[in-house]
């Protein structure tokens, strides 16, 4: 039979194990996500949108993406296998794009359908180009409905104030939007000196052209008039 000691050993060694396995941070589970190429207030971003999981175990078939209202624009990278669609929501009231032109519809869905469902396990990322708005702080939130073979499943559940999406069963996709970093601001800054110095340069060609043509003119006139005389 064990001694004491050998007791108080296994004894220690279950209670240290069943402290590890209470601590241990649980896997985290599999979601639809969105990977932004850039998050600045005003950039035009790419958004990778990756799902690597099926609804329980029946493979997916489509993912229809829901673009939030302040994204009036979407265009959608074409995906080898997979077809797409974008969706159309009228607006109330036309607005005015980022250049300058009435817009009375915006892209409301993106749906990509696949043209072999994708089994468990195997991944698919989907890109979206779009310009962010003009609102740092901002979240965005993109719902995605996952469609299988056999049933559907929700990425929609968005986080109450103070909540972390992190404990949420089917947390929404979303961006939050950045300050433009100083570099940014910097190179719009020198982008627009350029021009201005560009501009200012070219209209002191055109005098300067302007100047050389008009004593061209005054030239010859002196010169005809002396042969006149000559003659």
């Amino acid at each position: 039979m064990p001694n004491r000691r050998t007791l108080a050993r296994l004894g220690a060694v279950t209670t240290a194990g069943l402290l590890l396995t209470a601590v241990a941070p649980a896997p985290a589970s599999a979601h639809v996500t969105i990977t932004p190429s850039d998050t600045s207030a005003g950039a035009y971003t790419v958004l990778t949108v990756s799902v690597g999981h099926a609804c329980e175990g029946s493979p997916t078939t489509a993912l229809d993406i829901q673009i939030p209202e302040p994204i009036l624009s979407v265009t959608p990278t074409l995906l080898e296998g997979w077809e797409v669609e974008k969706k159309m929501v009228q607006l109330d009231e036309p607005v005015e794009d980022a250049h300058g032109n009435s817009v009375t519809e915006r892209v409301g869905e993106v749906v990509y359908t696949a043209g072999q469902p994708l089994a468990d396990g195997y991944r698919a990322a989907m890109e979206l180009s779009l310009q962010l708005p003009e609102t740092p702080g901002e979240t965005l939130t993109f719902p995605v409905v996952q469609k299988c073979v056999q049933g559907e499943t929700g990425w929609t559940e968005t986080p109450a104030e103070g909540q972390d999406a992190e404990e949420l069963e089917r947390p929404a996709p979303s961006v939050t939007i950045t300050e433009p970093t100083e570099g940014e601001t910097a190179a719009a800054t020198t982008t627009t000196r350029t021009v201005e110095v560009e501009s200012g340069g070219n209209a002191a060609l055109g005098l300067a052209g302007l100047a050389a043509g008009l004593i061209g003119i005054v030239i010859g006139s002196m010169a005809l008039t002396r042969s006149r005389r000559d003659t």
